[in-house]
């Protein structure tokens, strides 16, 4: 396991993102997966964020990514849907057929920390380390 570090800390900050379009729409494909993935690596980028995997289904995407103890989550995930659902909707003009409003995802998402060990080895590690 390969820790990030930066001037004072060393850090491993995995999230699991799931992202679902307004209505659970069925609108995406391989093309407009692709310009969404872009899409979140050029916001990313100015929040600390460092994409590992990305898939889709035609509703959803799943995401797995790094981000560093600074990142602001809530203003990057506000900054990459508002970015990607106004350039996917002026790019793929078809979506907007399906999805007359402005909005492309749905205001809600699951955003999932992912650690390198399961719960239950941290707490026993954690509770080893009391002092008797």
């Amino acid at each position: 396991m390969e820790l990030d570090r930066n001037q004072h800390s060393v850090y491993l900050l995995n999230y699991h993102l799931v992202m679902v379009v307004k209505y659970r729409r069925k609108v995406i494909n391989d093309e407009i997966s692709e310009y969404l993935k872009h899409r979140f690596v050029v916001v990313g980028q100015s929040y600390g964020i460092n994409l590992q995997e990305w898939s889709h289904d035609i509703d959803h995407v799943h995401v797995l990514f790094r981000a560093t103890p600074h990142t602001e989550m809530a203003k990057f995930l506000n900054a990459y849907k508002s970015s990607s659902s106004r350039m996917v909707k002026k790019l793929f003009p078809e979506i907007k057929r399906q999805l007359w409003k402005s909005a492309f995802w749905t205001q809600s998402y699951c955003l999932i920390s992912t650690g390198g060990a399961p719960l239950e080895v941290v707490k026993k590690y954690i509770e080893s380390q009391e002092r008797k």
